[in-house]
């Protein structure tokens, strides 16, 4: 674990020097996206140093050639990828004739934050030239969340000493490629460069073979430079357009400029439309200016704050990670298009192609649900009700009935390529279920499953049913050669959790069946019913423990702590065998269900399997830290709860996992708010009512959390000695807190012990 930035601020990410083993990791940290696109946090120089250069556009991918020599029957048709879009970010510096490079220039002094508060970054920075003369750089940059289709830059160069020669020159370049491309194309066709004002670049992703439709990007630029002695000229080349603007700078004097970009796509409009509305849109933005477009989204994300925002009093670093974690989440995701999802990475890297994963609705979901309003919750659930039909198809290709929704995809076509994933680790089949379950329970509202849910219900259902096979035997359903959560055990038989999560979605469906008279058949309702009813649970009364899968037991039982530190992490040392005949867990796996579904078991249960299983279990998926604090506190293991809660929060500011070079964890950093609201704060809705069971830290001095609840908002805030609730919005409710009802009219204080 290694801090990457060392100076803590509860709403500021801070960086103070320009250190180049770390500026991998650091791109991803000072990341910034607005939800229609986003990029990594490259420097606005060149820099030859090591690098990501990143720039995103929400629902831009290209279907990749998926290299295997062994195809089998059923194996997805390509690798889906997100795409590196073409830089609109740079701004090369030239002085006295040369151009810098960060990684080689002498930098003296170095600042820049990223305010979470504002969603802006801003930078500071005097460099010292060859001939011995200082420049003071400064620049700032945001993707506006008040027009998505907007990102702003301000760029300055000033002489602090002597006299300088200084152009710079910013535009718009094609020439980028992806770091992760199987044989290192540009994904990139360009059909337009125009070198006017404003400048216009439109690029389309490359032919397919695969029938997916291309992608055509319109990019509209317009710098502005304050008035001055600059020459202005324009370039122009095949794949790219630049503005250069040259000036000669005496002391105290600068070079300032402002830029505007419009980002406007086909899956918006037509092809034949993009110059002409993004330049609309651009227009309407530079007449407001970079300070009142800056302005009005600094506001949109102080609106955000005031439903979603989490305070810990006492512990700089929890506070810090909680509202990094939250700023990134919206960053990514706001719920404004039903077509989007969130990529594990979402703005800030390619790894895992940027495709949605049932992260989304195991991990993201809850977040969403209880910091906004229910429109964006309901945007996630459309997003899988539109490709129920290509889950179907999924399903079909292996043979099976019902619905079996893709592991990792952009429009419901399943695009992985590891078998033992693809099409055996089934659990996100149950998580889509979960969801609606989720956003009924808190919503109070059954009319999206009447509408829409229910037919996802069905289907699902049908897979599991269909999936099941019968051991005369045992006279029990079976689910056999499947992954559960923990990938370190592969093509395994009756994981606890899937056998769970099948019968609970089989169990569901039929309640919802009977209650909306679905029209499924006597016959196979009766047939679910039986599956249900009969599926192995393997559960030793006597140890109160709930058998991950078959064989578990079989293996040498020997705890993570006895594996020496040079070994970690296991996916990086170990061959894959070692890891598969190991009894180590990658991620949490049968602890799962108690988060799930926290009344369907016993505490004596959940303590037992909690004490089993977590100290196998090396926690080198990023999803796993957090659903262990979230269940430690319900098993009221408070310093375990604490020490997990903690690398959930700061997996990425503290590079737990020594790959956050490779971008964020998005969807894991969900978790984080999890271990918060359904740990510490203990808050359940599963029984018809909003109820706590507050756990505060004793490293805390007070937790606070606002929470959108069936139109009120509330701001709940709590130590170890008393609980308050606080009706910010909407109409008076009751509340449990450790099991006792009150009625919440404006402020409720419950002491605790």
């Amino acid at each position: 674990m290694k801090r990457i930035l060392p100076e803590l601020d509860p709403f500021r990410l801070i960086q103070t020097s320009v250190d180049h083993r770390e500026n991998r990791p650091t791109e991803a940290v000072m990341s910034l996206g607005n939800g229609y696109m986003g990029a990594r946090g490259n420097y606005e120089e060149d820099y030859t140093g090591d690098t990501l250069k990143g720039i995103y556009v929400a629902g831009v991918w290209m279907p990749d050639k998926t290299r295997v020599g062994w195809w089998k029957n059923g194996y997805p048709r390509y690798y889906g990828k997100v795409i590196n879009a073409p830089d609109f970010l740079m701004f090369h510096l030239y002085v006295n004739g040369r151009r810098v490079d960060l990684a080689r220039t002498d930098i003296e002094t170095f600042r820049r934050t990223v305010d979470m508060r504002t969603g802006v970054m801003d930078r500071e920075m005097v460099l010292r030239t060859e001939e011995g003369g200082r420049l003071r750089i400064t620049s700032s940059r945001f993707f506006s969340i008040d027009i998505r289709q907007i990102a702003c830059m301000e760029y300055a160069v000033e002489a602090l000493d002597g006299t300088a020669s200084v152009a710079v020159e910013t535009g718009l370049d094609a020439n980028v490629r992806n770091a992760d491309a199987n044989y290192g194309e540009q994904f990139w066709d360009v059909n337009a460069v125009e070198a006017g004002s404003p400048l216009y670049l439109e690029s389309e992703t490359i032919e397919n073979a695969f029938g997916v439709p291309r992608f055509a990007v319109g990019f509209s630029a317009l710098t502005r430079c304050a008035e001055g002695d600059v020459r202005r000229e324009t370039v122009r080349s095949e794949r790219a357009v630049f503005d250069q603007f040259e000036a000669q700078l005496a002391p105290g004097e600068a070079l300032r400029l402002e830029k505007v970009v419009s980002v406007v796509t086909s899956r918006d409009m037509e092809r034949g439309q993009l110059r002409a509305a993004g330049a609309e849109i651009l227009r309407r933005a530079a007449s407001d200016g970079a300070e009142l477009l800056r302005a009005r989204h600094s506001e949109a994300w102080r609106a955000r704050w005031k439903k979603c925002d989490v305070e810990i009093e006492g512990d700089v670093a929890a506070q810090q990670g909680i509202r990094f974690n939250l700023f990134q989440l919206w960053s990514t995701y706001d719920g404004s298009d039903e077509r989007l999802n969130i990529g594990p990475k979402g703005f800030t890297g390619e790894k895992y192609g940027g495709a949605a994963y049932y992260d989304t609705e195991g991990y993201c979901f809850p977040m969403f649900l209880a910091t906004a309003s229910p429109e964006i919750a309901l945007s996630l659930l459309k997003f899988r009700f539109n490709i129920l039909d290509k889950a179907k198809e999924n399903a079909g290709r292996i043979g099976m009935r019902g619905a079996l929704y893709p592991m990792v995809t952009f429009d419901g076509e399943e695009c992985h390529n590891e078998w033992e994933i693809t099409f055996e680790e089934l659990h996100r089949n149950a998580a889509m279920i979960h969801a609606i379950y989720n956003y009924t329970c808190y919503t109070g509202d059954e009319s999206y499953i009447r509408d829409f849910g229910i037919h996802v219900m069905v289907e699902v259902a049908r897979f599991w049913a269909c999936r099941a096979s019968y051991n005369p035997r045992k006279d029990c359903y079976m689910l056999l050669g499947v992954t559960g959560p923990n990938e370190y055990d592969n093509n395994v038989n009756n994981n606890f959790l899937t056998n769970y999560m099948a019968k609970w979605c089989i169990e569901y469906a039929l309640e919802y069946v009977e209650k909306f008279a679905y029209p499924l058949p006597a016959e196979e309702a009766r047939h679910w019913r039986e599956v249900a009813e009969k599926m192995y649970l393997n559960y030793d009364e006597e140890t109160k423990l709930f058998m991950q899968q078959d064989g578990f037991m079989d293996k040498e039982l020997v705890p993570a702590s006895r594996i020496p530190e040079e070994e970690l992490p296991l996916c990086k040392h170990w061959s894959w065998d070692r890891i598969l005949r190991s009894c180590f867990i990658k991620q949490a796996d049968v602890v799962l269900a108690f988060y799930y579904f926290p009344h369907r078991f016993t505490l004596e249960q959940k303590q037992a399997n909690f004490r089993f299983y977590e100290p196998f279990t090396v926690h080198e998926s990023s999803l796993s830290p957090s659903m262990y604090s979230t269940v430690a506190s319900a098993c009221g293991f408070a310093d375990d709860a604490y020490r997990l809660y903690q690398r959930a929060a700061r997996l990425d500011l503290d590079n737990f996992n020594a790959d956050t070079e490779d971008g964020l964890h998005i969807t894991s950093m969900a978790g984080s708010w999890i271990a918060l609201a359904h740990g510490f704060a203990g808050m359940d809705y599963q029984r018809g009512v909003l109820a706590f069971a507050p756990r505060c830290p004793q490293h805390w001095k007070q937790l606070k959390m606002r929470l959108v609840y069936r139109g009120r908002l509330l701001e709940i805030r709590f130590n170890a000695r008393a609980f308050h609730c606080e009706l910010l919005e909407g109409e008076p409710l009751e509340i449990e807190v450790d099991g006792v009802s009150h009625k919440v009219e404006t402020i409720l204080d419950c002491p605790l012990g």
